[in-house]
């Protein structure tokens, strides 16, 4: 039986060495190296372990370790996106997004300091942030990803 110390070292180990996209093929390259987990195992350990998803060379989003300065980043944006992302439309390659009155600047500021592969700059009024989204990346999953933050 392996431990959970063990499990999650693997999976460590295997989104370093392994474009792994899904918590399914994390689980199925664990059993590839003789470990049962199921996918909600996988799922609570790539909370704590704080894998993210970031964009390989292909585009495609795959698992990856995060940094420290990731992590407080992502933080960061968690907090502002919680406090101040209201209701959002999609334009063209823009996600509008509204905030509370005098709030799009700071809401811009994280977005821009978290550095995400999906967004490729903003622009922001009074209430209201422009979200330009990098190539490959549609508003909806824009929208998507930082409403994953809520």
């Amino acid at each position: 039986m392996t431990t959970k110390f063990e499990r999650q070292g693997a999976i460590l180990r295997l989104v370093q060495q392994h474009p792994l996209h899904t918590q399914a093929e994390v689980a199925e390259a664990l059993r590839a190296h003789g470990i049962d987990a199921v996918q909600a195992t996988v799922s609570r350990d790539i909370a704590q372990l704080g894998l993210t998803k970031v964009r390989n060379g292909d585009g495609k989003l795959v698992y990856a370790l995060p940094g420290a300065a990731d992590l407080r980043r992502l933080d960061a944006l968690g907090s502002a996106v919680r406090r101040w992302m209201g209701e959002t439309t999609t334009s063209g390659t823009l996600l509008v997004v509204q905030t509370p009155r005098g709030f799009a600047a700071a809401l811009a500021d994280a977005l821009d300091a978290a550095a995400l592969p999906e967004i490729a700059g903003t622009i922001a009024g009074d209430n209201t942030v422009f979200v330009a989204c990098a190539d490959r990346t549609t508003p909806a999953e824009l929208d998507a990803e930082l409403r994953s933050h809520l």
